[in-house]
């Protein structure tokens, strides 16, 4: 295993590595830039960017925001734009074919009346040619035997087409000029390229252009064929009909509008039904997750309307049989639960008498132990140690009770609670001492105020410091106490066995304990932690573990400072500075990448060089107020236990309950493993008196809590001691 297992452990169990504060994890550098207006290279883009790209995405995350969450919008507009796609493609193909057909039918018509105008034009100059007329080489008559000839050309068209003749190539010797009808200028309208290619060839040529008039008429497209001819003289000479093409274009146009309208007619039409055909299998579909809604919120009355015999039906019976069977299942559990808590605490309320009697019957035996002999003397002994746990263990489970029963009030006043956890280590001081432990206390330089339950609060603690130093292994326990923002913490470090992966969790459940297979000879009751844990519960409060196997535990419990503040982080990271990862050390304690020995924990000092006082571990903490650690805010991944709904069992917890150490002789005292007394009573622990009062998990009782058994109590610890085999396991 790597050495980041054992701190990832906690991760795996609910306690997950912790990040920095407001740490956003973004997929992209455009979402970075977007978020921070931060460029390639980390450099902060400029003012003007940061403005621009804020005013842009300001008005797109409502708009992404509906496009995510609304199933209906997403699956009409992908239709729209599918079926504007499909309109686009099949108007494009429809203009092309009609467009093809008109220049088709325009070309066939122009080349029938080009080809009857160029045989005019030959027959003309033929027949003049053999009258004779022009034939005297006098260009004043060619000019006009040209000018009639385009008269009489364009007027068998009758604004059809027009008919220029210009001179071949650039020559216009003898007089002859262009000449055109119509006002069209024929310079300007002729193609040079078309020119070029009929006088290289004495073929008809044709091609596109624009008509081009001498006045200020607007030009207008046109398809011009032309062919080179020969006057009556035998000089040649070009002759083009120019045929408009308005009225191809004009047909065009219509077809383009009407095949608009019709394709925005048929998206919209296709985007209603689309709506329509939608909206019929979402409107189920919300339904039925609406009243999942308010099924879990506890309104398990609710039921969906079905109507028909098609797919949604079915699939609303299913819910509404599943949803009758959830109730059904679920209040049988309630039952179950109302019975069982009924069971346990009427059993434990109806023990209380007859253990108030084995009790003095036994206090009665055990101070006339030393007329005994020996066997019966151990034997007083150990019936003595064994009705300190039962009395523990009843108690604990009559306050277990109050608790599912939902009956525990919480009696909250604005305390310090340094004063608190002074308390809490000073009654545990003797077990420390008797374990070679010392108590470091960290931060308790200014006052940690929080309006907070404080015998609830005090017991919380004393189970965890106790805990601490049962399973410390004689190394110190560290109690750190900070305060920022509108919460407070107190976290318990120890450098024991730690915790195993998946232990984390489990360690709040009810009488859970390390290893199953060993039966509980000593220890507490098995419910110190989860009555603990419910505490920081009744307090809006966070009870959260962290270990690693061989490097200890730390145990953090966050308070609000105010009653009903709810939680946005812890002041103290859930994980401790000084674990392996942090240290950069792997689960056998060695430097990562190294094979050198490492220590897997700090250098303690030997018991006998140790004083119990608290002396700090580490520097203490400024004297400044202190703030958050980044790592334990929003986002840290620390494990928030969730409270479980009423009646249920509570979503895990050990067990640390009170519990006795192993007896001595009859000169030591008879509740050794129990430490001092933190509630009242004598608590001695010298000789052979017997402590009584009440410590560990839950023995410290309010004068309101029935579970005060009326008759002084055995002192008991509330951490589980060494067993009989000498092991130390953290457990029930």
């Amino acid at each position: 295993m790597r050495g980041d297992s054992a701190a990832s452990a906690p991760g795996r169990s609910g306690a997950r590595p912790e990040r920095p504060v407001g740490r956003k994890t973004m997929g992209s550098r455009f979402a970075s830039l977007l978020e921070g207006g931060l460029l390639q290279g980390g450099v902060q883009g400029s003012p003007v960017l940061r403005l621009l790209l804020r005013w842009v995405r300001r008005p797109l995350l409502p708009v992404m925001r509906l496009w995510r969450r609304n199933i209906q919008l997403r699956v009409v507009a992908t239709t729209l734009l599918m079926s504007l796609g499909v309109v686009l493609l099949l108007g494009f193909v429809v203009i092309g074919q009609v467009r093809n057909g008109l220049l088709e039918a325009k070309v066939k018509a122009s080349q029938s009346q080009a080809t009857g105008g160029f045989a005019v034009a030959k027959q003309k100059a033929d027949e003049t040619a053999t009258d004779g007329s022009p034939g005297d080489g006098n260009p004043q008559n060619v000019i006009e035997w040209m000018s009639q000839l385009v008269s009489s050309l364009s007027s068998g068209g009758q604004g059809a087409f027009d008919v220029v003749t210009l001179p071949p190539g650039d020559d216009s010797g003898g007089g002859r000029g262009p000449r055109a009808s119509g006002d069209v200028n024929p310079n300007k309208s002729v193609p040079e390229d078309l020119r070029a290619r009929i006088n290289t060839n004495t073929g008809a040529a044709q091609s596109y252009t624009r008509i081009r008039y001498s006045t200020h008429k607007e030009s207008q497209p046109a398809l011009v064929i032309g062919k080179q001819l020969n006057d009556p003289n035998g000089d040649p000479y070009e002759l083009y009909y120019l045929f408009p093409l308005t009225q191809e274009e004009k047909s065009l146009s219509l077809v383009k509008g009407t095949l608009a309208t019709a394709g925005l007619f048929v998206v919209v039409l296709l985007g209603a039904v689309a709506w329509l055909v939608v909206r019929q299998v979402v409107t189920p579909v919300r339904m039925a997750a609406g009243i999942a809604e308010r099924l879990s919120a506890g309104r398990l009355q609710e039921r969906m309307k079905v109507t028909g015999e098609d797919d949604i039906a079915r699939l609303g019976e299913a819910f509404n049989k599943m949803a009758q069977n959830l109730q059904l299942k679920i209040q049988q559990l309630e039952d179950l639960s109302r019975m069982q808590r009924r069971f346990v605490s009427d059993v434990s309320h109806e023990l209380r008498t007859p253990l108030t009697t084995v009790r003095m019957a036994a206090d009665v035996i055990h101070e006339a132990r030393e007329d005994f002999d020996p066997v019966t003397a151990r034997s007083a002994e150990l019936l003595a140690d064994q009705l300190d746990r039962f009395e523990s263990l009843l108690a604990d489970l009559l306050e277990i009770s109050r608790f599912d029963a939902g009956a525990a009030a919480l009696e909250a006043e604005p305390i310090d609670l340094r004063e608190v956890v002074r308390r809490v280590v000073s009654g545990a001081a003797p077990l420390a001492d008797r374990k070679g432990t010392a108590i470091r206390v960290l931060g308790d330089q200014q006052p940690v105020v929080a309006e907070a339950d404080a015998r609830r609060v005090e017991r919380v603690l004393r189970n965890l410091v106790v805990n601490a130093v049962e399973h410390g292994e004689g190394k110190d326990v560290v109690v750190k106490l900070a305060a920022a923002g509108g919460a407070v913490a107190i976290a318990v470090r120890d450098y024991g066995v730690g915790l195993k992966p998946g232990e984390a969790t489990r360690v709040f459940s009810r009488f859970w304990r390390a290893d199953p297979a060993r039966a509980r000879t000593t220890g507490g009751t098995g419910l110190g932690l989860s009555i603990a844990l419910e505490d920081a519960r009744l307090h809006g409060g966070w009870l959260q573990a962290w270990g690693e196997p061989g490097g200890g535990s730390q145990f953090r419990l966050t308070l609000p400072r105010t009653a009903d503040e709810p939680l946005r982080g812890s002041p103290i990271p859930l994980e401790p500075k000084d674990s392996r990862r942090n240290r950069g050390l792997d689960d056998a304690g060695l430097p990562r990448g190294s094979g050198e020995k490492s220590a897997t924990v700090p250098v303690q000092p030997a018991a006998e060089q140790r004083s119990p006082a608290h002396t700090p571990l580490a520097p203490r903490l400024p004297a400044a107020t202190p703030t958050a650690d980044p790592t334990a805010l929003p986002g840290n991944g620390a494990r928030v236990v969730p409270r479980p709904a009423t009646g249920g069992p509570p979503a895990g917890g050990t067990a640390n309950g009170s519990a006795t150490g192993p007896t001595g002789s009859p000169g030591s005292t008879a509740g050794s493993g129990a430490g001092t007394t933190a509630g009242s009573g004598a608590g001695s622990s010298s000789g052979a008196e017997t402590g009584r009062g009440n410590s560990g998990g839950t023995a410290e009782q309010g004068p309101k809590d029935a579970a005060h058994s009326g008759v002084p109590g055995r002192a008991h610890r509330a951490a589980d001691g060494p067993d009989e085999q000498g092991e130390t396991t953290r457990g029930r």
